[in-house]
């Protein structure tokens, strides 16, 4: 599962990560079960609007298009980055702002 996973990570550094730090973003793998590549969007990318598009037309289009063999479909875990939860955490303290 190692190397699978290196094996992805390849094709992620060389075909997404590029688009996605472009826009102030990144990508983190969550897992992979069954053929299902499950993915964290991270930085400016994270709880984006266009995050479902970003995956279908950027992340699983080169993914699978490289490896469908491994991956048939990918899908973007919602989550919130640390990074928000400190700003947040900031403009709550911070309230006179």
């Amino acid at each position: 599962m190692e190397e699978t996973l290196k094996t992805i990570e390849a094709v992620l550094d060389a075909q997404v990560r590029p688009a996605l730090r472009a826009h102030g973003g990144e990508i983190q793998i969550d897992h992979l079960a069954d053929g299902v590549l499950y993915v964290k969007l991270l930085g400016q990318c994270a709880g984006c609007p266009s995050a479902d598009l970003t995956n279908e037309t950027i992340v699983e289009a080169e993914v699978v298009k490289a490896l469908p063999e491994l991956v048939k479909k990918v899908v973007v875990v919602q989550t919130v980055s640390d990074e928000l939860w400190e700003q947040a955490k900031r403009l709550l303290r911070d309230h006179h702002l």
